[in-house]
Protein backbone atom coordinates (compact mmCIF):
# COMPACT_ATOMS: atom_id res chain seq x y z
CA UNK A 1 0.00 0.00 0.00
CA UNK A 2 2.81 2.40 0.92
CA UNK A 3 4.58 1.69 -2.36
CA UNK A 4 1.34 2.41 -4.21
CA UNK A 5 0.95 5.76 -2.43
CA UNK A 6 4.58 6.67 -3.20
CA UNK A 7 3.97 5.75 -6.85
CA UNK A 8 0.88 7.98 -7.00
CA UNK A 9 2.79 10.89 -5.45
CA UNK A 10 5.68 10.48 -7.86
CA UNK A 11 3.29 10.22 -10.80
CA UNK A 12 1.53 13.41 -9.68
CA UNK A 13 4.86 15.22 -9.42
CA UNK A 14 5.82 13.95 -12.87
CA UNK A 15 2.53 15.18 -14.33
CA UNK A 16 3.00 18.62 -12.76
CA UNK A 17 6.52 18.87 -14.19
CA UNK A 18 5.27 17.87 -17.63
CA UNK A 19 2.50 20.48 -17.40
CA UNK A 20 5.08 23.16 -16.61
CA UNK A 21 6.95 22.17 -19.77
CA UNK A 22 3.94 22.97 -21.94
CA UNK A 23 2.85 26.30 -23.36
CA UNK A 24 -0.90 26.29 -22.72
CA UNK A 25 -3.76 28.49 -23.84
CA UNK A 26 -5.11 28.47 -20.28
CA UNK A 27 -1.90 29.97 -18.88
CA UNK A 28 -1.65 32.51 -21.69
CA UNK A 29 -5.24 33.54 -21.04
CA UNK A 30 -4.65 33.69 -17.29
CA UNK A 31 -1.70 36.04 -17.70
CA UNK A 32 -3.46 38.35 -20.15
CA UNK A 33 -6.64 38.41 -18.07
CA UNK A 34 -4.63 39.48 -15.03
CA UNK A 35 -2.51 42.07 -16.85
CA UNK A 36 -5.55 43.68 -18.49
CA UNK A 37 -7.76 43.67 -15.38
CA UNK A 38 -9.44 46.99 -14.55
CA UNK A 39 -7.51 47.19 -11.27
CA UNK A 40 -4.29 47.50 -13.30
CA UNK A 41 -5.63 50.59 -15.12
CA UNK A 42 -3.73 50.09 -18.36
CA UNK A 43 -0.29 49.41 -16.79
CA UNK A 44 1.00 52.99 -16.90
CA UNK A 45 4.60 53.48 -15.72
CA UNK A 46 5.25 54.46 -12.12
CA UNK A 47 3.33 54.00 -8.88
CA UNK A 48 1.63 51.15 -7.06
CA UNK A 49 0.13 49.51 -10.14
CA UNK A 50 3.49 49.37 -11.88
CA UNK A 51 4.96 47.75 -8.76
CA UNK A 52 2.13 45.21 -8.71
CA UNK A 53 2.81 44.17 -12.31
CA UNK A 54 6.53 43.85 -11.58
CA UNK A 55 5.76 41.62 -8.57
CA UNK A 56 3.51 39.46 -10.76
CA UNK A 57 6.26 38.91 -13.34
CA UNK A 58 8.86 38.15 -10.67
CA UNK A 59 6.52 35.70 -8.96
CA UNK A 60 6.04 33.82 -12.22
CA UNK A 61 9.79 33.72 -12.89
CA UNK A 62 10.33 32.29 -9.41
CA UNK A 63 7.56 29.72 -9.90
CA UNK A 64 9.29 28.51 -13.07
CA UNK A 65 12.65 28.31 -11.30
CA UNK A 66 14.08 31.20 -13.32
CA UNK A 67 16.79 33.05 -11.40
CA UNK A 68 17.71 36.73 -11.32
CA UNK A 69 20.96 37.51 -13.11
CA UNK A 70 22.53 38.92 -9.96
CA UNK A 71 20.76 39.60 -6.67
CA UNK A 72 17.61 41.24 -7.98
CA UNK A 73 15.22 40.67 -10.86
CA UNK A 74 14.63 44.44 -11.04
CA UNK A 75 16.62 46.99 -13.03
CA UNK A 76 15.30 50.38 -11.91
CA UNK A 77 15.35 53.48 -14.09
CA UNK A 78 13.64 56.86 -14.33
CA UNK A 79 11.12 57.45 -17.12
CA UNK A 80 10.15 60.87 -18.41
CA UNK A 81 6.49 60.51 -19.39
CA UNK A 82 5.35 61.76 -22.78
CA UNK A 83 2.67 64.40 -23.25
CA UNK A 84 1.00 65.91 -26.29
CA UNK A 85 2.65 68.93 -27.84
CA UNK A 86 1.90 72.07 -25.85
CA UNK A 87 0.82 70.24 -22.68
CA UNK A 88 2.50 70.75 -19.32
CA UNK A 89 5.30 68.20 -18.81
CA UNK A 90 4.67 65.39 -16.33
CA UNK A 91 6.98 64.47 -13.50
CA UNK A 92 9.44 61.67 -14.20
CA UNK A 93 8.67 58.37 -12.48
CA UNK A 94 10.65 55.37 -11.31
CA UNK A 95 9.91 52.14 -13.14
CA UNK A 96 11.71 48.87 -13.83
CA UNK A 97 12.89 46.31 -16.31
CA UNK A 98 12.38 42.79 -14.95
CA UNK A 99 15.17 40.36 -15.84
CA UNK A 100 15.30 36.58 -15.55
CA UNK A 101 18.31 34.39 -16.30
CA UNK A 102 18.71 30.85 -17.63
CA UNK A 103 22.35 29.81 -17.80
CA UNK A 104 23.64 27.75 -20.72
CA UNK A 105 25.59 24.54 -20.21
CA UNK A 106 28.55 24.92 -22.54
CA UNK A 107 31.70 26.16 -20.70
CA UNK A 108 32.41 28.73 -23.42
CA UNK A 109 29.08 29.36 -25.15
CA UNK A 110 27.28 30.09 -21.87
CA UNK A 111 29.03 33.46 -22.03
CA UNK A 112 26.99 34.27 -25.13
CA UNK A 113 23.43 35.50 -24.57
CA UNK A 114 20.14 35.52 -26.39
CA UNK A 115 17.73 38.14 -25.05
CA UNK A 116 14.01 37.38 -25.26
CA UNK A 117 12.03 40.52 -24.52
CA UNK A 118 8.57 42.08 -24.36
CA UNK A 119 7.31 45.31 -22.85
CA UNK A 120 4.73 45.03 -20.08
CA UNK A 121 3.58 48.66 -19.88
CA UNK A 122 0.71 50.27 -21.78
CA UNK A 123 -1.10 53.63 -22.01
CA UNK A 124 -2.99 53.79 -18.74
CA UNK A 125 -6.19 55.79 -19.23
CA UNK A 126 -5.07 57.06 -22.64
CA UNK A 127 -5.09 60.70 -23.64
CA UNK A 128 -1.35 60.80 -24.34
CA UNK A 129 0.42 61.26 -27.67
CA UNK A 130 0.37 57.53 -28.45
CA UNK A 131 -3.36 57.03 -27.97
CA UNK A 132 -5.39 56.55 -31.15
CA UNK A 133 -8.62 57.37 -29.33
CA UNK A 134 -9.84 60.49 -27.52
CA UNK A 135 -11.61 58.33 -24.96
CA UNK A 136 -10.24 58.70 -21.43
CA UNK A 137 -10.85 55.14 -20.36
CA UNK A 138 -8.72 52.19 -19.41
CA UNK A 139 -6.54 51.20 -22.34
CA UNK A 140 -6.30 47.48 -21.56
CA UNK A 141 -3.54 46.66 -24.03
CA UNK A 142 -4.39 42.97 -24.35
CA UNK A 143 -2.48 42.54 -27.59
CA UNK A 144 -0.20 45.51 -26.92
CA UNK A 145 1.50 44.11 -25.02
CA UNK A 146 -0.03 41.76 -22.51
CA UNK A 147 0.25 39.20 -25.30
CA UNK A 148 4.02 39.64 -25.51
CA UNK A 149 4.39 39.60 -21.73
CA UNK A 150 2.38 36.39 -21.40
CA UNK A 151 4.44 34.85 -24.22
CA UNK A 152 7.63 35.83 -22.38
CA UNK A 153 6.46 34.06 -19.23
CA UNK A 154 5.28 30.92 -21.02
CA UNK A 155 8.30 30.58 -23.31
CA UNK A 156 10.59 31.30 -20.36
CA UNK A 157 8.96 28.49 -18.39
CA UNK A 158 9.47 26.06 -21.26
CA UNK A 159 13.07 27.14 -21.82
CA UNK A 160 13.74 26.55 -18.14
CA UNK A 161 12.29 23.05 -18.42
CA UNK A 162 14.57 22.37 -21.44
CA UNK A 163 17.63 24.16 -20.04
CA UNK A 164 19.79 21.02 -20.22
CA UNK A 165 19.80 21.45 -24.03
CA UNK A 166 20.91 25.08 -23.98
CA UNK A 167 24.52 25.90 -24.77
CA UNK A 168 24.08 29.68 -24.81
CA UNK A 169 22.48 31.57 -21.94
CA UNK A 170 19.09 33.28 -22.06
CA UNK A 171 18.09 36.63 -20.60
CA UNK A 172 14.32 37.11 -20.28
CA UNK A 173 13.52 40.83 -20.09
CA UNK A 174 10.14 42.43 -19.44
CA UNK A 175 10.77 46.04 -20.41
CA UNK A 176 9.16 49.03 -18.76
CA UNK A 177 8.09 52.33 -20.39
CA UNK A 178 8.25 51.17 -24.02
CA UNK A 179 5.23 53.32 -24.86
CA UNK A 180 7.11 56.35 -23.51
CA UNK A 181 9.78 56.03 -26.20
CA UNK A 182 11.49 52.62 -25.79
CA UNK A 183 12.87 53.86 -22.46
CA UNK A 184 13.33 50.47 -20.77
CA UNK A 185 15.28 48.93 -23.63
CA UNK A 186 17.33 52.11 -24.09
CA UNK A 187 18.26 52.00 -20.42
CA UNK A 188 19.12 48.29 -20.64
CA UNK A 189 21.40 48.76 -23.63
CA UNK A 190 23.03 51.87 -22.13
CA UNK A 191 23.51 50.08 -18.79
CA UNK A 192 23.99 46.44 -19.81
CA UNK A 193 24.22 43.72 -17.19
CA UNK A 194 26.55 41.78 -19.51
CA UNK A 195 28.93 43.18 -22.14
CA UNK A 196 26.94 44.07 -25.25
CA UNK A 197 29.46 42.13 -27.34
CA UNK A 198 28.23 38.96 -25.61
CA UNK A 199 24.58 39.54 -26.58
CA UNK A 200 24.30 37.71 -29.89
CA UNK A 201 20.59 38.14 -30.60
CA UNK A 202 17.59 40.01 -29.22
CA UNK A 203 14.11 38.63 -30.00
CA UNK A 204 11.30 41.06 -29.25
CA UNK A 205 7.62 40.15 -28.99
CA UNK A 206 5.23 43.08 -29.35
CA UNK A 207 1.61 42.25 -30.22
CA UNK A 208 1.65 38.49 -30.80
CA UNK A 209 -1.93 37.71 -29.83
CA UNK A 210 -3.96 38.26 -32.99
CA UNK A 211 -2.79 35.58 -35.45
CA UNK A 212 -4.97 35.89 -38.57
CA UNK A 213 -6.76 33.18 -40.56
CA UNK A 214 -3.82 32.97 -42.97
CA UNK A 215 -1.58 32.09 -39.99
CA UNK A 216 0.86 34.89 -40.82
CA UNK A 217 3.45 35.79 -38.23
CA UNK A 218 5.46 38.85 -39.19
CA UNK A 219 9.03 39.73 -38.37
CA UNK A 220 11.75 42.19 -39.21
CA UNK A 221 15.49 41.93 -38.74
CA UNK A 222 15.93 38.32 -39.83
CA UNK A 223 18.80 39.37 -42.05
CA UNK A 224 20.77 40.80 -39.14
CA UNK A 225 22.34 37.40 -38.42
CA UNK A 226 23.61 34.67 -40.74
CA UNK A 227 20.93 32.31 -42.06
CA UNK A 228 18.19 34.15 -40.21
CA UNK A 229 15.78 34.59 -43.10
CA UNK A 230 15.94 30.94 -44.18
CA UNK A 231 15.69 29.67 -40.59
CA UNK A 232 12.62 31.71 -39.71
CA UNK A 233 10.90 30.64 -42.93
CA UNK A 234 11.69 26.96 -42.38
CA UNK A 235 10.38 26.87 -38.81
CA UNK A 236 6.88 28.00 -39.77
CA UNK A 237 5.25 25.28 -41.90
CA UNK A 238 5.73 22.40 -39.42
CA UNK A 239 3.63 24.43 -36.96
CA UNK A 240 1.05 25.41 -39.56
CA UNK A 241 2.34 28.99 -39.71
CA UNK A 242 3.10 31.19 -42.73
CA UNK A 243 5.97 33.45 -41.66
CA UNK A 244 6.31 36.81 -43.39
CA UNK A 245 10.03 37.36 -42.97
CA UNK A 246 11.88 40.60 -43.68
CA UNK A 247 15.66 40.81 -43.67
CA UNK A 248 15.47 44.47 -42.62
CA UNK A 249 12.34 46.42 -41.60
CA UNK A 250 13.67 46.57 -38.07
CA UNK A 251 10.63 48.58 -36.96
CA UNK A 252 9.75 50.63 -33.90
CA UNK A 253 9.73 48.54 -30.74
CA UNK A 254 12.29 47.61 -28.09
CA UNK A 255 14.53 45.61 -30.43
CA UNK A 256 15.48 48.89 -32.13
CA UNK A 257 17.51 49.83 -29.03
CA UNK A 258 19.60 46.69 -29.53
CA UNK A 259 19.93 47.13 -33.29
CA UNK A 260 21.37 50.61 -32.71
CA UNK A 261 24.09 48.93 -30.61
CA UNK A 262 24.99 46.60 -33.52
CA UNK A 263 23.21 43.59 -32.02
CA UNK A 264 21.26 41.15 -34.22
CA UNK A 265 17.50 41.35 -33.70
CA UNK A 266 14.15 39.82 -34.54
CA UNK A 267 11.01 41.87 -34.00
CA UNK A 268 8.01 39.53 -34.05
CA UNK A 269 4.29 40.41 -34.20
CA UNK A 270 1.01 39.16 -35.66
CA UNK A 271 -0.07 42.37 -37.38
CA UNK A 272 -1.93 45.59 -36.70
CA UNK A 273 -5.66 46.02 -36.08
CA UNK A 274 -8.24 48.80 -35.49
CA UNK A 275 -8.09 48.31 -31.71
CA UNK A 276 -4.41 49.31 -31.52
CA UNK A 277 -3.87 51.95 -28.79
CA UNK A 278 -7.58 52.20 -28.00
CA UNK A 279 -9.64 51.00 -25.01
CA UNK A 280 -11.04 48.23 -27.24
CA UNK A 281 -7.79 46.19 -27.24
CA UNK A 282 -9.25 43.61 -24.86
CA UNK A 283 -8.73 39.97 -23.93
CA UNK A 284 -11.87 38.84 -25.79
CA UNK A 285 -10.15 39.53 -29.12
CA UNK A 286 -7.03 37.45 -28.44
CA UNK A 287 -6.58 34.32 -30.55
CA UNK A 288 -5.15 32.07 -27.85
CA UNK A 289 -4.67 29.01 -30.03
CA UNK A 290 -2.82 31.18 -32.52
CA UNK A 291 -0.76 32.78 -29.78
CA UNK A 292 0.24 29.34 -28.55
CA UNK A 293 1.46 28.50 -32.08
CA UNK A 294 3.49 31.70 -32.21
CA UNK A 295 5.02 30.96 -28.80
CA UNK A 296 6.06 27.49 -29.95
CA UNK A 297 7.55 29.02 -33.10
CA UNK A 298 9.65 31.46 -31.06
CA UNK A 299 10.65 28.72 -28.62
CA UNK A 300 11.81 26.51 -31.50
CA UNK A 301 13.86 29.37 -32.94
CA UNK A 302 15.57 30.01 -29.60
CA UNK A 303 16.32 26.33 -29.06
CA UNK A 304 17.82 26.10 -32.54
CA UNK A 305 20.08 29.10 -32.00
CA UNK A 306 20.93 28.50 -28.35
CA UNK A 307 21.73 24.79 -28.61
CA UNK A 308 24.22 25.00 -31.48
CA UNK A 309 27.59 26.78 -31.80
CA UNK A 310 26.39 28.81 -34.80
CA UNK A 311 28.04 32.06 -35.84
CA UNK A 312 25.81 34.95 -34.71
CA UNK A 313 27.73 37.90 -36.12
CA UNK A 314 25.79 41.15 -36.66
CA UNK A 315 24.81 42.05 -40.24
CA UNK A 316 23.52 45.63 -40.63
CA UNK A 317 20.30 46.14 -42.63
CA UNK A 318 18.24 49.04 -43.86
CA UNK A 319 15.65 50.00 -41.25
Amino acid sequence: MRLFIVYILLQSCFNICIAQDDITTDELKGHITYLTADKNSGRYPGGKINKRIVRYIIKDFKKAGISPFMKSYKQPFVAQLRVKKGEVPKNAVETWNVIGFIEGNDPLLKNEYIVLGAHYDHLGMGGGPSSKSDKIRIHHGADDNASGTSALLEIGEKLMAQRSELKKSILLVAFGAEEQGLLGSKYFTDNPIVPLSQIKLMINMDMVGRLNDAKQVYMGGAGTFPGGVDLMKELGPPLGLSPVVHAGSVGGSDHVSFYKKNISVLGIHTGGHPQYHTPEDTVELINFEGQKQVCQYIFNAIMKMASTPNDMKFIPQGE
